[in-house]
């Protein structure tokens, strides 16, 4: 280690194991310890979800890997209860567990349910003086982003000493929450449609890359769906006054079926619309129903396959 810490105190290797480099292949006391813990930890509390960090793709770990997620799938079987194991890198096959990227998305859909795991404070993980956030702006483009590629969002938040929420982050998951109120329904129960979306801003796909990115527009538009429902999310608030999909023209084989009807979510009156084979237009109110990303309920459309 670069520092001294109690990590290299022998009192405490049972507790953290014993202080090695990270390059150190772990040897077959620590595997064989290591299996049983894991193993303990579902026995004794029944999670949902097991969320392993990085660094257990090293290939000693396979075997041991193989043997927990037998023993906890086939304890979730007893339970009658659905459990998961979330992975990072290549830890796992692609289908024996649910693959999480630290700080980042994809930048398309993935056909396999996948997760981001990120964080209020951008600069770390647990509570620390003189921090910066997320605005929830941010983060709202980015659950409906990932939503509409198949994905969820594992979002972290860093209590003080005391336990507390510092308010910063209060209001950032108010803020959130007030927009779910709105707008759950295009979240919650959705799946992603034919494509994720349509706009001109890139998302730079892969770890880390959470603020790397730049501010969406009104033309970035992101795409859930239920039943015979497509959910256009508009990422910012068009300065013109019309949403413009280019997707939903006529023509296009994205959907072939006759739309009856449009819905802002959060938002009573009727709204005016047209479909032609420039696009599908959408007069927007003088008044936004909201402070971020706003949600299109449009019906019917074609199914993703």
């Amino acid at each position: 280690m670069a520092f001294d810490s109690d990590v290299k105190d022998p009192r405490y290797a049972s507790f953290y194991g014993p202080a090695q480099p990270d390059k150190t292949q772990p040897d077959k006391a620590f595997l064989d310890d290591w299996l049983v813990r894991a193993s303990e930890i579902v026995d004794k509390y029944h999670p949902e979800v097991v969320w392993f960090d990085w660094w257990i793709e090293q290939p000693v770990f396979q075997p041991y890997l193989q043997k927990f997620a037998a023993y906890y799938y086939n304890r979730g079987a007893e339970w009658k209860r659905g459990v998961a194991i979330n992975y990072k890198h290549t830890s796992f096959p692609e289908r024996a567990a649910v693959l999480d990227i630290e700080r980042g998305e994809l930048d398309a859909i993935r056909p396999l349910f996948w997760q981001t795991d990120t964080s209020v404070s951008i600069k770390s993980w647990g509570y620390i003086q003189d921090d910066k956030f997320r605005t929830p702006d941010s983060l709202v483009d980015e659950l409906v982003d990932i939503v509409s590629k198949n994905g969820c969002l594992l979002l972290n938040v860093g209590p003080k000493p005391d336990g507390t929420i510092p308010l910063e982050v209060q209001n950032v998951l108010l803020e959130m929450g007030r927009w779910l109120e709105t707008n759950g329904e295009a979240i919650y129960g959705t799946r992603p449609w034919k494509i994720s979306g349509e706009g001109p801003t890139p998302v730079i796909g892969g770890s880390f890359k959470d603020t790397a990115g730049t501010p969406f527009t009104g033309e970035d538009i992101r795409f859930t769906a239920k039943a015979d429902a497509l959910y256009a999310i508009a990422l910012a608030w068009p300065a013109n006054g019309k949403i413009a999909i280019n997707s939903l023209a006529s023509g296009l084989p994205l959907t072939r079926r006759k739309i009856k009807s449009v819905q802002l979510l959060g938002y009573r009156d009727k709204l005016k619309w047209v479909q032609s084979k420039d696009g599908f237009t959408i007069d927007l109110p003088s008044q936004k129903p909201g402070n971020y990303a706003f949600a299109f309920k449009i019906a019917p459309v074609d199914r993703a396959p």
